[in-house]
């Protein structure tokens, strides 16, 4: 691909209705106290207007993003959500990653996404295959056609390295290989800037064995401010992930990190709500209106306080409508995406058994006592069950 950034597409908006027959209903579940952590494709018909790119913009500071509603607070109140825009979701392709992309972005299109979250990798859309360029114009048009939103992951396990997961990072002590991890993050801008994704998400990585925690959160300062600089050019936000396990853990690592470099623009945030149920000190709704200025991005999937297993909705311990209503209120308006990337075996499954989820939890008055939720009839497929173990940076 050109070392120049190219201008965002722009999305003609579309709408899908669920084909899935609407699910039987079960209660949700509450959440955990919140103490410290222990093919051809066809075209879909047109969506309500959504903007692809708005996202809260930090108090005092310009931004590429759009800006927030007029009005719009983080401290909304949650009891008016009529008032509020429906937030757009998308499907994470880590969690389909058994069907060709083709077929997954139409999959997602016909159950009535908004969007999806693109993870680079071998299998979809590679960023270190040749033709990177026309490869991803012709995911472009294929997005375009199916009126699907995007935001770029660069989670996949195995893309640089085929022994180490994750590997190299950004803390690695050879700086040739936190080069690599850099190269690959300035490709994902760039694939996003010609995809007009909203953002670009990445993560910190593992201290390496031997480093020191001063010396990991100066590689990573180092390391991520060419990247930045790539981002700034593109206007593609550049949203970092706290991550389980890794030196970024938390959001009051993200606030160290943006400290340490300045408060760049580009730099935001991804928000994992499976996350903060794992390890924040806060519940995932307050969590969602303390990160709202910097948020950029947002995952989500069901969790269990102190065990880092993305689990699909109904089976953890998390109370949606309060999580939606809060993320609803800050006026984001990137895409939620779902991210179950243990799941694959069963993925058009889940992913037909999610969006119902979240469309009633949205629907969900967070100040009254919640009203039954859809079943998510778990019953996938057998062959191939997910493993139980917990998905910490190591296992993950």
């Amino acid at each position: 691909m050109s070392a120049d950034a190219h201008a965002p597409r722009s999305h003609a908006p579309r709408s899908h209705a669920p084909t899935s027959q609407a699910p039987k209903s079960h209660a949700t579940n509450s959440p955990a106290p919140d103490a410290e952590p222990a093919t051809s494709l066809s075209a879909a018909p047109a969506r309500p207007d959504a903007s692809p790119s708005a996202s809260l913009a930090r108090p005092g500071a310009s931004s590429s993003a759009s800006p927030a509603r007029p009005g719009a607070s983080s401290s909304a109140s949650l009891a008016q959500p009529c008032a509020l825009p429906p937030l757009r979701f998308g499907y994470g392709t880590n969690g389909l990653a058994d069907l060709r992309l083709d077929d997954a972005l139409f999959l997602l299109a016909d159950l009535g996404y908004d969007g999806v979250g693109l993870t680079l990798d071998h299998m979809h859309l590679d960023p270190l295959a040749p033709d990177l360029a026309a490869r991803t114009r012709r995911v472009a048009h294929r997005l375009d056609a199916l009126g699907l939103g995007v935001t770029i992951e660069t989670g996949a396990r195995y893309v640089l390295d085929p022994r180490r997961k994750h590997g190299p990072s950004l803390l690695d002590p050879d700086p040739d290989d936190r080069a690599r991890r850099a190269d690959l993050l300035v490709r994902a801008v760039r694939v996003a800037a010609d995809l007009g994704a909203h953002a670009v998400h990445c993560f910190s990585g593992v201290v390496p064995e031997g480093t020191d925690t001063d010396t990991a959160w100066k590689r990573l300062a180092e390391t991520l401010t060419p990247v930045l600089d790539v981002a700034a050019s593109a206007g593609i936000p550049l949203a970092v992930e706290p991550e389980p396990g890794h030196l970024l853990a938390a959001l009051a690592d993200f606030h160290r990190l943006r400290s340490a470099l300045g408060d760049p623009e580009p730099l935001g945030l991804t928000l994992d709500i499976g996350h903060c149920q794992c390890l924040e000190p806060l519940s995932p709704a307050d969590c969602v209106r303390a990160a709202a200025p910097w948020l950029r991005h947002v995952q989500i999937e069901d969790m269990r306080r102190g065990v880092h297993e993305h689990l699909p909705f109904g089976d953890g311990e998390i109370d949606f409508p309060p999580v939606l209503a809060a993320l609803a209120a800050t006026g984001y308006q990137g895409l939620t995406v779902v991210e179950l990337p243990r799941h694959s075996h069963a993925g058009p499954h889940f992913a037909a058994h999610s969006l119902p989820f979240l469309r009633h939890a949205e629907r969900t008055v967070a100040t009254v006592p919640p009203a039954p939720a859809p079943a998510l009839q778990q019953a996938a497929p057998p062959h191939g069950a997910p493993s139980a173990t917990p998905e910490g940076s190591s296992t993950g």
